[in-house]
């Protein structure tokens, strides 16, 4: 984060604006409406904020700012045009620690002012850190059509009864789940509709079930493990059901796969368990990573195994899935999008195509005990896609013996680092070039390797490159 986002309470608090132009208004009411008592310096104002002036909702000092006028201010907006009187104000108001804002000039600013969804009690604010202010207000636009109007009252409604759940659920995991199912339910239906009176009754009724359900004696529910595709980093590539489990989840455990991006979809106060591997260097077990799941899993948790990619394709999935079944354990499997569809994708490689390749074969470039035992001969046939998951470290293994079988030196082979992310890198050549290119690149992320005639299709159809010119780039600035 470039800033971090905060709310203030503004509520008989003084503020102090600066300037009387047509921005000066639009924030005085917006500080107006947050209960903030404003004092105007300005020598001259707008009919907007004479109105104000004359309605005695703003006090006015039409003269010019003093360093006096910062006592007492909780908060500083300067909205002149005068470029002087911007630093002036921002130099004395930081001196003194008073929050400022420079209308249009964050380098002048400590706090930047955001666009705002307001639907009271619930306010939405969004900031680009004074990057786009425009792209914040398309934004702003974006949500206000998508959110209900009335989904304030839905707010109100619940913090009527936000001190009798809690006093009547004890386990903050139980007060969530309880208020999931009144917002996605038919309680909140009730609520949005405005008929709070049905609303409160069918409320009453689920807490009282929730109670008997969560009684002392009934012991820990069940919990449940979800094995969640984390894809292949990019956080718009999750899929809306991986999205809304991170958003319920009890515990996130996940591996270095997983992108921070999409990591920081997880419900901010949910427990996050690291589980690290890579090859030859298991942070944990996993043997350690099945009993864990278990265990978290029997304590009633609701747990998301956040794997990269997809988790049941070179992801041991499948072995968790066995050792979660065999406790008897609940699991889901929520497939995400895996490496080969997406780094092929980003980098605009066709994995199949009627005149290169009928088919695409995946396969790992290591096995559980290290090796690399492949069918080479299956592997080297002609008009197919080869995609070589986690095949960087043997790729002088996988060159030889591919060619050794019969594939030609002059195949087409691309190297992804970190594909679909912004720190994606390629190294593209052939099978007699990319050794010397890989080391050249010195590249030390998760790697995908693809190797047909198709790998040289995608600088062919941008125009970059012609089939047969191959070379190295990255992903930043394409």
């Amino acid at each position: 984060m470039r800033t971090f986002p905060l709310f203030m309470s503004l509520q008989e608090r003084r503020v102090l604006v600066v300037g009387g132009t047509e921005a000066a208004a639009r924030k005085v009411e917006l500080l107006l409406s947050a209960g903030a008592h404003v004092t105007l310096i300005a020598d001259t104002v707008v009919g907007e904020i004479a109105q104000l002036i004359d309605e005695g909702r703003i006090s006015w000092s039409g003269r010019a700012f003093g360093d006096e006028d910062l006592v007492g201010a909780s908060l500083v907006i300067v909205a002149s045009d005068d470029e002087a009187v911007q630093a002036r104000v921002s130099h004395a108001a930081q001196r003194s620690c008073v929050p400022v804002n420079v209308v249009d000039r964050p380098g002048l600013s400590s706090f930047i002012m955001p666009a705002i969804v307001d639907r009271a009690p619930i306010t939405i604010a969004i900031s680009t850190g004074g990057a786009a202010p425009a792209l914040a207000r398309r934004l702003r636009a974006e949500i206000e059509q998508a959110m209900p109007a009335a989904i304030g009252r839905l707010a109100r409604f619940a913090e009527v009864f936000r001190k009798q759940v809690r006093r009547t659920l004890d386990q903050s995991r139980t007060r969530r789940r309880f208020w999931d199912r009144v917002f996605e339910g038919r309680i909140g239906e009730l609520a949005l509709a405005g008929d709070e009176i049905g609303a409160r009754r069918e409320l009453i009724r689920l807490l009282d079930s929730t109670r008997h359900e969560t009684g002392s004696a009934a012991g820990p529910t069940q919990g449940m493990v979800h094995l969640v595709g984390a894809g292949p980093g990019d956080p718009d590539l999750l899929t809306l059901k991986a999205h809304r489990l991170l958003q319920r989840a009890d515990t996130v455990v996940y591996d270095r796969l997983v992108s921070a991006e999409v990591l920081a979809m997880a419900r901010r106060d949910a427990e996050r368990i690291y589980v690290g591997k890579r090859r030859a260097h298991h942070c944990v077990p996993q043997e350690e990573i099945n009993d864990r799941l278990v265990a978290l899993a029997h304590a009633g948790k609701s747990v998301v195994r956040l794997k990269g990619g997809d988790p049941l394709v070179f992801g041991r999935g499948g072995e968790e899935i066995e050792a979660l079944t065999r406790a008897g354990v609940a699991v889901e499997v929520v497939p995400g999008v895996t490496a080969a569809l997406g780094c092929a994708a980003s980098a605009g490689i066709p994995l199949t195509h009627r005149d290169h390749a009928q088919a695409c074969v995946f396969v790992t470039g290591h096995l559980k005990d290290g090796s690399i035992d492949l069918d080479w001969q299956m592997l080297a046939r002609p008009r197919q896609t080869v995609v070589i998951y986690m095949g960087a470290a043997t790729l002088p293994v996988i060159v030889s013996r591919l060619i050794q079988h019969g594939r030609s030196a002059a195949t087409p082979i691309a190297l992804i680092e970190n594909g679909t992310t912004d720190r994606e890198r390629r190294v593209v050549g052939t099978l007699a070039t990319i050794e010397r290119r890989a080391t050249h690149a010195r590249l030390t992320g998760p790697t995908l390797c693809l190797v047909g005639e198709v790998v040289g299709l995608a600088g062919a159809q941008s125009g970059e490159t012609q089939p047969g010119d191959f070379h190295f780039e990255s992903r930043v600035g394409l």
